[in-house]
């Protein structure tokens, strides 16, 4: 987003506080897009976002709520009341319904679908026949096709009703008489062709499809590294149910890693910015709980070293430098990896290169600074047995921490789990129990008589 954009959401943040600003609020969301005024609404406590929210043109409101997260877009459903939700069901259309399904009170969605023509009943039933993490889910309707038997001059037709606001239509989908389809029909490829031949002497079957069952990253990874503007959705029969854009497909990337990139703190992408106390305290202490567990047993290995840190008070001192190097470390492959699990660069046949690379990298790094903090540890307690022990257990612990930082998102990956929900939790407790009892375990045998 450029910096003038955020400059004038930032300044329409600030006037919503403003009642005197209030009445001009519309007029200066009406200048921005879509997703703009999403992020402004998003970005005001719940008191200034609905006031804010029904100063905008009907049509804007709804286009707003399509761009918001779930969770704030259904803060805003629950400070309407009855009447202003039946009339915001009368703009609904299909895409709107399935975007907002989930949010939308049982009565409310109910309302809406009783207003849908056949047609429109269909395509819904079509679009809830897959889950919300389906690429037959979002599928856009609003295509252009075109019959595999069809003239030169019958798709010249189609093209010249497009209006200028027409996105990503510079193709039709090809179908058969069954509605299956067959491929796409570029609108360069027929410029200047005589209009009384026939299109399938120029219908693109090289160009990829993304099947209704992919899961929605995975399809918008294809469309956005495909080279086309947009591409066929079909069923498992091959009939046509829409298509993704490559203006939707980089939206659903860019979601995906915001998702991720809040998964690594425990957090839910949709989360509401200013959702309330208790909503965000329930969704957060999840996470609280499992670290606490994590923490016990980190104390618990610690405790069975109880009398060995009674006579040697350096090794608790020097504890927390242990974990904190193996719990780096080990971040550092961790997020590597899941980066290139979301982005596909990661094979079986690649995996074990992998994994041997991170440990030379992890040895490497491991004799540099447990050398450095051998040394260190030595002029501080003036105890070379000291030194040694830290130096083996950071060595140790790093290469842990290095192997783990691997196994971990994979092995999550295969088990149907988000490495980046879980996969810090789950490296943190292993650097940490293993650095603790390496470093205490080598310290009972090297100290101690």
């Amino acid at each position: 987003m450029a910096e003038n954009q955020l400059l004038d959401i930032k300044e329409i943040v600030r006037d919503s506080f403003d009642e005197q600003e209030v009445e001009q609020l519309g007029l200066k969301l009406s200048a921005l897009e879509p997703e703009e005024i999403a992020v402004a609404l998003e970005a005001m406590p719940l008191e200034q976002r609905i006031s804010t929210w029904q100063s905008l043109h009907a049509d804007e409101q709804i286009h707003a709520l399509t761009y918001m997260r779930d969770d704030a877009r259904e803060n805003i459903f629950k400070q309407l009341n009855d009447a202003e939700l039946s009339a915001l069901v009368e703009r609904l259309d299909v895409d709107d319904l399935i975007e907002m399904l989930d949010e939308l009170p049982a009565a409310v969605y109910q309302e809406a679908c009783s207003k849908l023509d056949a047609s429109e009943k269909l395509w819904l039933a079509t679009a809830l026949a897959y889950t919300d993490e389906q690429c037959g889910r979002y599928a856009d309707h609003d295509v252009l096709t075109i019959r595999n038997n069809a003239k030169v001059r019958d798709a010249i037709r189609l093209f010249k009703k497009l209006n200028e606001d027409a996105e990503y239509h510079d193709a039709l989908m090809v179908v058969d008489r069954t509605g299956r389809y067959v491929g796409l029909l570029l609108a360069t490829n027929i410029l200047g062709q005589p209009s009384h031949l026939p299109l399938v002497e120029f219908i693109d079957k090289d160009a990829p499809v993304v099947e209704g069952v992919m899961d929605l990253d995975q399809g918008s990874d294809i469309v956005a590294r495909s080279g086309y503007t947009a591409l066929a959705v079909i069923d498992d029969e091959g009939k046509l149910l829409g298509r993704i854009s490559i203006g939707e497909a980089l939206e659903n990337v860019r979601r995906s890693l915001e998702s991720q990139f809040m998964h690594t703190a425990g957090l839910d992408e949709t989360e509401d910015l200013f959702s309330p106390v208790l909503s965000s305290a329930k969704r957060r202490a999840v996470w609280l709980g499992i670290n606490l567990l994590t923490a016990f047993l980190a104390a618990w290995t610690i405790g069975l070293f109880e009398a060995t840190l009674q006579q040697v008070v350096a090794l608790a001192v020097l504890m927390p430098i242990v974990a904190s190097m193996g719990g780096i470390a080990g971040s550092q492959t961790l997020t590597l990896i899941i980066r290139g699990l979301a982005l596909g660069q990661l094979t079986p046949q690649t995996y074990w290169t992998l994994l041997r690379k991170e440990l030379g990298v992890g040895l490497l790094n491991g004799l540099l600074w447990a050398a450095v903090i051998a040394v260190v540890t030595y002029f501080w307690f003036g105890d070379m047995i000291i030194g040694t022990v830290i130096g083996l257990a950071i060595i140790i612990n790093i290469l842990v921490a290095a192997a783990s930082g691997v196994v971990i998102p994979v092995w999550l990956e295969k088990a149907k789990i988000d490495p980046a929900l879980s996969g810090s939790v789950i490296l943190t407790t292993i650097t940490d129990v293993i650095g603790f009892f390496v470093f205490l375990g080598l310290g009972t045998l090297l100290l101690l008589p």
